[in-house]
C-alpha cells in the first residue's frame, strides 16, 4: 500500500511551502468562480482556490452550495454525541494542552466504574454515540482497560468511539472486536518543522508514527475515522490542503470507512500560554475552510465541538455540520464531579437537551442514534 507520509511530501504539504502560498495568495476571482462550478469533488487546486484570500467575497455563495450539498447527502439529520474523558494523565509535553505532563496539578484517572457512572448520566440525557477520550496514559489506559470499558458500554451506546494516544494495529484489532468502531485522532500539525519544535518530549515527537495511526485502525476494521489539526500552531491554509490530501488518502484506501473532518480550535485551558499560538483565525476563516471542505468531500461528516461558542455553532449548524457534541465535560469526572483539570474551557455550555431545541428550531432533526453495533454482525 501507498505510504501517505510519503505523498505528503511529494506534494509539498508537509512543511511550510512559500511557492503554494504564494500561489494560493495570487488566486483571482476567475480562478474561484472555476473552483464553484466544479463539480467533479476534491482535487488540490480546487480546494486551494476555496481557501484563498480571493475567495472570502464568495462565502454566502460557498455557504449556499455548501448547505445544499449537506442536505442532498445528509438531510436535516445531525447526530448528537459527547466525550468522556477517562484519564487526564499524559507522558507528552504538549505545551498547548492543559494535560502537559510539565503542568502542575494533580492528574485524575476514572476507573471502570466510575467511568461507567459518568457514561450512565450521558445515557439518561439520551447520547447513544460516546467518545472516549485520554491523555497518553498506557499504563492505566490500556488495552484491557478500554475492552472491558467497552463491554460495560455497549449495553447502552450504540457507536463507541476513542479519541487516545497511537496504538498498533494489534490494538485496534482488539478494540474493534471489543466494540469501539470509531476512531478520533489529530495530527495537531502536518508542518514537520512545526511539530518538532511543539513535541520535545514523549511518544508523541514521532510524526511518522502519529500520521499512520488512521491507517492502522482502518486495517483493523474501523468504521470511522476522525482527522484534524490544532487550529493556532501552523498556517491554517497549508494546513486544511494537507488535511484533504490525508482524507482523500484515506477514502481510497478504507472506502468502507466514513471519513471526518474536525475543527479543534484553541482555547483557554489551565497552564496553557496562547500567545505562542501564531495562527489563530477568525470565524469567517473558520466557516471558509469547512464550506471548502464540504464543496470538496461532499460525503464526509463534518464534526463540530463545544470549543466553538452558542452562536457559532448555532449558525454554522444550518450549513455543513452532520455531527455536533453538547453538554460536554472535558475532565475525568466531569459529569459527576468538576474538580479534575480541564484540557480545556468549554465556551458552549449549553445542555444537550438546549442545543437539541436550537436545532430542532433550525428545522434540522438533532439524531441520538444512528447505527447500533448489530450491523456489523
Amino acid at each position: 500500500m501507498e505510504n501517505f507520509q510519503n505523498i505528503l511530501a511529494q506534494i509539498g504539504l508537509d512543511h511550510y511551502n512559500s511557492e503554494l502560498i504564494d500561489a494560493i495568495e495570487k488566486t483571482t476571482p476567475a480562478d474561484v468562480e472555476k473552483a464553484l462550478a466544479d463539480k467533479t469533488g476534491y482535487n488540490l487546486h480546487k480546494l486551494a482556490a476555496l481557501l484563498s484570500p480571493a475567495a472570502d467575497k464568495y462565502l454566502e455563495q460557498m455557504a449556499q452550495k455548501a448547505q445544499r450539498i449537506t442536505r442532498q447527502r445528509f438531510g436535516n439529520t445531525i447526530q448528537l454525541y459527547a466525550p468522556l474523558y477517562v484519564s487526564n494523565f499524559c507522558v507528552n509535553s504538549c505545551p498547548y494542552c492543559a494535560f502537559n505532563i510539565k503542568g502542575k496539578f494533580t492528574p485524575s484517572r476514572l476507573t471502570i466504574e466510575q467511568a461507567c457512572k459518568g457514561a450512565d448520566i450521558l445515557a439518561e440525557m439520551g447520547f447513544r454515540h460516546i467518545l472516549l477520550v485520554s491523555g497518553e496514559d498506557k499504563k492505566f489506559v490500556t488495552t484491557d482497560y478500554l475492552t472491558a470499558l467497552a463491554a460495560k458500554l455497549r449495553k447502552k451506546f450504540s457507536s463507541i468511539s476513542i479519541e487516545i494516544y497511537p496504538a498498533d494495529q494489534a490494538d485496534y484489532e482488539k478494540l474493534f472486536a471489543a466494540g469501539i468502531d470509531g476512531i478520533a485522532l489529530y495530527q495537531e500539525t502536518y508542518d514537520r518543522d512545526d511539530y518538532k519544535k511543539i513535541h520535545t518530549a514523549g511518544p508523541k515527537a514521532d510524526y511518522e508514527y502519529r500520521l499512520e495511526t488512521l491507517q492502522r485502525a482502518g486495517n483493523a476494521g474501523f468504521r470511522s475515522l476522525g482527522i484534524g489539526f490544532l487550529i493556532g500552531l501552523s498556517d491554517w491554509r497549508m494546513q486544511t490542503l494537507a488535511m484533504a490530501a490525508h482524507a482523500d488518502f484515506l477514502m481510497k484506501h478504507y472506502w468502507q470507512s466514513k471519513v471526518s473532518f474536525s475543527f479543534p480550535r484553541m482555547r483557554p485551558a489551565e497552564n496553557v500560554n496562547r500567545n505562542m499560538f501564531r495562527y489563530m483565525i477568525t470565524d469567517r476563516q473558520l466557516v471558509q475552510m469547512m464550506t471548502a471542505l464540504r464543496l470538496c468531500f461532499s460525503d464526509a461528516e463534518i464534526v463540530l465541538s463545544t470549543r466553538e461558542n452558542a452562536q457559532f455553532r448555532d449558525n454554522v449548524s444550518k450549513i455543513c455540520i452532520t455531527r455536533i457534541s453538547a453538554g460536554s465535560k472535558t475532565n475525568p469526572g466531569g459529569y459527576t464531579d468538576d474538580s479534575a483539570v480541564e484540557q480545556f474551557e468549554v465556551a458552549d455550555a449549553r445542555s444537550p437537551a438546549e442545543v437539541s431545541q436550537m436545532l430542532k428550531q433550525a428545522g434540522l432533526e438533532p439524531v441520538w442514534k444512528d447505527w447500533d453495533s448489530a450491523f456489523a454482525g
